[in-house]
């Protein structure tokens, strides 16, 4: 496959330089000075179409391939010079030439020329044009981004530019469901985007920009074409297909309204083709557009999840899977100086997982052998409103509350062989978790500039959260000795109830002052304060039907936790030459107390945490980035409840109410280099991090049962984290990557009360090539390799991929993708392969609003995937159903 790569490569490579001339030069003022990112275009005086463009590099080099015999407009244009057009006349020969700017003040059609080239670069924000990236087969804004230089759009809807994640969308300025990129990327019609703005060192607090490190912020802004605004636009879709033994459908509408004053978005999507317009995954990670406000406190309470494992997909696929979906977002300006926007989504899957997995315990070797059917039903609701008032240039007001509200149900049926020791036992087990958990987050910000030198910020958020998991197992042997447990059942029914609530309130205020122009003082206060509420009881039920609550203190919690963190910060920017070097330290004063078993626990003290950043603009578009942090690490109350506590039908925890907090020390190394001259994005990041007294497990195993307890560990944990990434688009009609990632761990707990040190290696490394043609078949083929190396065993995923898009004929769309996977691990007791190829055709004329497609999934009729994971105290290899070849008929209408 890799010689295969490298030969298409050489081969696409050597005609298309077979078939152009070069013509190169320098950009330069009236004194000779280079002028670096100045824009040079080339027009086909006979086709009139653009042939080539490019930007200056730091030198004012520019170099363009243009055909061969060929006369050529050239425009060239560069901020505050009067732009200019040459005429040159291509042979076979290359040429070079050097061009002078005016000095001759500013003119309009220097802006045209911006406007007309592919990708242009104005401070922080890079412009892509998207018809220049077009070739007619794009549906949506993610095959539109997928052929942007430094852009990619990961396998969860997340878009990535130059390595960092985009944490807003918007659509002409105006936030599109804020907190997700996923809704946006899968819906916006990719005809109605006339341009793509990333927005680098965001803020959306204009006030503070230029205060704060905003290095890793990016943002995407989608301009519209001008026949997309003040009108409804979007499409409507239906279709209609076959199974391997059912019907399936699809009823997707999307409507989109924009004007200056305000916008609607409405999309809705009713399926049984496995299409997730909104995973579980992605509810519970929603952020709705909520930042960490105390990332530079120093401090990490986080406040974690009571979802009972609720079962995942892998890569959105199970053995079926229907939804229905809608959301609707909007955005409104009742003056120019208020906005006020939100949306609401509410989502209804129904899915079926069918998984076979092999757990083995990493101290004893024993196994634990899973056949499971399980079936899912997810009730979700997200729901938000935003409010912005500024009502001049020196104040900012902003509130915004999000809630979110879920019904879960999981029934599980599994078959369990148990491997002990070289004896086996099997056992049908039944399952059943159910929550409704609610959270409500509220957000309020002040941001004032009293002066040029003096600005206040103040920012405060709310958490409320209502968690009721419930947890249920019917089995034949009794795994565990509870006290006040009746045994000689036959099945063992244990049952457990939890109830936690959580009140969470961080507050802090900010003041800068602007020492100089380059250096500014920054005086933190803040506050965090949190009240926790955990109960939890556990009973069994008889084979007779009678309830048997077991009512010992050590089957059930009663919580009450309050945690209190006050602390003040100092920290000092300055710019000085190519550096940015931000040193701080904030000082703490801790008070935790815990109530449960009738008596009180409380821990007190204070600790000084250092913290420091450093930027080394190395050029305009190469940067060295460094960060350091001392952080202190806070358990909620889930681990302090000292009574048992359900995990599965398998395991049992139990919190102390004594741990203390664990201290991090993170290590964060950044290199970044976008070269506009030939299209080269590079970017690379290392981060490690080292923990001591961290909370660790003890945990002691019965064959494959398990207790566990935890603890604060006198050994550190380490963990190192590197990624890397070289892309580059050449000949206007390439574009090839490379991308690798790494991941070490190393975890000390204690099993069966001996010290057990455990590693994870995990590594990824991927090339891939495309082409961008306008009337040419377009191709992209890519290899992938994982390898994932735990103690004792490894597994290895050899993955290569290809897409091929067509527009033909005027009318025609013809797009397929094909993967195939060989999986295997080092002893090829595990070896199996499988691929999976998809399909489609769509036929549209030319301005007809009608399109008809035939798409086809899974035609190869693969029956199942495989995965492995891995915890500190065991390996976990598994093999899931996905759902069989269907073939869908849709018709759509675009308004």
């Amino acid at each position: 496959m890799n010689k295969i790569l490298c030969f298409v490569a050489f081969l696409l490579t050597s005609v298309s330089f077979s078939q152009s001339v070069r013509f190169d030069g320098f950009i330069q003022d009236e004194q000779k000075n280079p002028l670096e990112m100045a824009n040079i275009m080339a027009v086909n005086n006979a086709t009139k179409a653009m042939d080539s463009y490019g930007i200056t590099n730091d030198k004012g080099r520019f170099q363009l391939t243009l055909k061969p015999n060929t006369a050529y407009t050239v425009k060239v244009s560069y901020l505050g010079m009067k732009s200019k057009e040459i005429s040159i006349a291509t042979q076979s020969a290359n040429i070079i030439q050097n061009i002078i700017m005016d000095d001759a003040g500013i003119e309009l059609d220097g802006v045209e020329i911006v406007r007309e080239m592919p990708v242009s670069i104005s401070g922080d924000t890079i412009v892509y044009n998207a018809d220049s990236f077009k070739s007619g087969t794009e549906k949506k804004l993610e095959d539109v981004l997928k052929k942007l230089p430094g852009v990619e759009v990961n396998a969860d809807g997340e878009i990535e530019v130059e390595g960092k994640k985009v944490s807003k969308l918007m659509v002409e300025g105006k936030d599109f469901f804020d907190g997700d990129t996923k809704l946006g990327v899968k819906n916006i019609p990719a005809d109605a985007i006339d341009k793509i703005q990333v927005l680098r060192n965001y803020n959306e607090v204009s006030a503070l920009k230029g205060l704060e490190n905003d290095q890793d912020n990016v943002a995407m802004n989608i301009k519209l074409k001008e026949g997309k605004k003040n009108f409804w636009f979007g499409d409507m879709t239906a279709g209609i297909g076959v199974g391997e033994l059912d019907s399936r459908y699809i009823i997707n509408p999307k409507l989109f309204y924009y004007s200056p004053e305000y916008s609607i978005n409405v999309i809705t999507n009713f399926n049984n083709i496995g299409e997730l317009p909104l995973t579980a995954q992605d509810y519970f990670k929603f952020t709705g557009g909520f930042k960490n406000m105390m990332k530079k406190g120093g401090s990490n309470f986080n406040v974690s999840s009571n979802d009972l494992g609720i079962s995942i997909l892998r890569n959105n696929r199970a053995k079926e899977i229907e939804t229905k979906f809608g959301a609707t977002n909007f955005a409104y300006s009742p003056t120019k100086n208020w906005n006020i926007s939100g949306f609401g989504i509410l989502s209804t899957s129904k899915t079926d997982l069918e998984t076979k997995s092999q757990t083995t315990i990493l101290d004893s070797g024993d196994q634990q052998k899973r056949d499971e059917l399980t079936h899912q039903k997810n009730n979700l609701g997200l729901f938000k409103l935003s409010s912005s008032y500024k009502p001049n240039t020196k104040l900012q007001f902003d509130y915004d509350i999000l809630t979110k509200l879920s019904k879960q149900n999981e029934d599980t049926d599994l078959l369990r062989e148990s491997v002990v020791k070289d004896s086996s036992a099997t056992e049908t087990i039944f399952t059943t978790k159910k929550q409704n958990p609610t959270s409500i987050n509220q957000n309020l910000s002040l941001y004032y500039t009293q002066s040029d030198k003096n600005i206040f910020a103040f920012e405060m958020q709310h958490l409320y959260q209502d968690e009721n998991p419930f947890y249920n197992a019917n089995l034949r042997t009794q795994p565990f000795i509870l006290s006040g447990y009746t045994s000689g059942q036959q099945r063992n029914d244990l049952n457990q109830d939890r109830f936690v609530k959580t009140n969470k309130v961080d507050a802090k205020l900010d003041y800068y002052y602007m020492v100089t122009p380059k250096s500014n003082i920054n005086i933190t206060l803040g506050n965090t304060y949190s009240h926790q509420d955990f109960n939890s009881h556990i009973f069994q039920m008889l084979d007779n039907g009678d309830r048997n609550d077991l009512s010992d203190p050590k089957n059930n919690n009663q919580v009450k936790y309050n945690f209190n963190d006050v602390f003040l910060g100092f920290h000092y920017k300055i710019l000085t030459g190519k550096f940015t070097l931000t040193p701080g330290f904030s000082v703490h004063s801790y008070t935790m107390t815990n109530v449960q078993s009738g008596t009180d626990y409380s821990q007190s003290f204070a600790k000084v945490l250092p913290d420091f950043f450093a930027l080394y603009q190395i050029k305009k578009a190469e940067t060295l980035t460094y960060n350091f942090a001392l952080s202190n690490d806070f358990t909620d109350v889930n681990q302090l409840a000292s009574g048992y506590v359900l995990s599965d039908y398998s395991s049992l925890f139990r919190g102390d109410r004594s741990l203390e907090n664990a201290t991090s020390q993170v290590h964060t190394l950044r290199y970044f280099k976008y070269n506009m001259f030939n299209f080269e994005n590079i970017f690379a990041n290392a981060v490690y991090t080292k923990k001591v007294d961290a909370i660790k497990t003890s945990a002691k195993f019965t064959g494959i049962n398990q207790e566990s307890n935890p603890y604060n560990s006198n050994l550190a944990d380490e963990t190192f984290s590197g990624m890397g990434n070289y892309g580059r688009s050449f000949l206007k009609n390439y574009k090839a990557s490379a991308n690798a990632s790494l991941n070490w761990s190393k975890f000390n707990n204690i099993q069966n009360n001996e010290l057990a040190t455990t590693e994870s290696f995990t590594q990824s490394y991927t090339v891939k090539a495309s082409t961008n043609y306008k009337n040419m078949p377009n191709l992209e083929l890519g290899y992938n390799a994982l390898i994932n190396k735990y103690s004792g065993s490894t597994y290895y995923t050899d993955k290569p991929f290809a897409r091929i898009d067509y527009y033909f004929l005027n009318s025609f769309s013809f797009v397929s993708e094909y993967e195939f996977y060989h999986y295997y691990n080092t002893s090829k007791s595990v070896d199996n392969e499988y691929d999976f190829l998809s399909a489609s055709l769509i036929y549209q004329k030319k301005d007809s609003k009608w399109e008809y497609k035939v798409s086809a999934t899974n035609l190869l009729n693969t029956k199942y995937l495989n995965d492995d994971s891995f915890s500190q105290f065991s390996t976990r290899v598994s093999q899931y159903t996905v759902q069989p070849r269907y073939i869908i008929f849709s018709m759509k209408y675009n308004l």
